[in-house]
């Protein structure tokens, strides 16, 4: 009897696990509407909370100036006779390579907020609303950042972004088709 209660404890630990990724079957829709607020909150409360953090990023905070500040010891830490046009090369990929990471996790807590949508079009389309939502973010976070006297705003960052979005997403994609055309449950 407790080997079946191992089983069962296992088997309840991956369904749970498993739910904020799986797309919602029309049952569960209407199951979810009754109780919508909690699961509203848990479905889009990460989403919200990455958009916030990109915001704060965006400010002067987080400027070129600023995050030397932090980069550029650490750096020279981990390698004492680093030139100063390397630590400069290497502090300008690094801000780069953030702006591809911001948004390929905005990608997938976009993905994992509208794939468990109630509403079965944000359930259904939620790569193009997922790629609508990061490329608008993108471009309003670089035209926040004309605003900002210690920030340069430039669409080469908004390409990045977008860039790092969209590989996310199309990673999903592909990953949910794979996983369809095997006939896996598990989406």
């Amino acid at each position: 009897m407790d080997h079946h209660k191992g089983e069962l404890q296992v088997a309840a630990s991956l369904y749970f696990i498993s739910i904020p990724m799986t797309k919602p079957t029309p049952e569960q829709n209407t199951r979810r509407a009754s109780s919508s607020e909690p699961r509203r909150l848990w479905r889009y409360g990460p989403l919200m909370l990455w958009i916030v953090f990109i915001s704060i990023a965006s400010t002067a905070e987080f400027s070129s100036v600023n995050t030397s500040r932090f980069i550029g010891p650490f750096l020279l830490w981990l390698f004492p006779d680093l030139s100063e046009s390397r630590l400069a090369a290497i502090h300008f990929f690094t801000r780069k390579a953030a702006h591809f990471t911001e948004y390929a996790i905005l990608a997938f807590l976009s993905r994992r907020a509208f794939i468990t949508s109630s509403k079965a079009f944000l359930s259904r389309h939620w790569f193009e609303l997922g790629l609508l939502l990061i490329t608008s973010y993108a471009l309003l976070d670089e035209f926040h950042q004309s605003f900002v006297p210690s920030r340069t705003a430039s669409i080469y960052d908004s390409a990045i972004d977008v860039a790092g979005g969209l590989t996310v997403l199309l990673i999903l994609k592909l990953r949910d088709k794979r996983l369809s055309e095997q006939g896996n449950a598990w989406v």
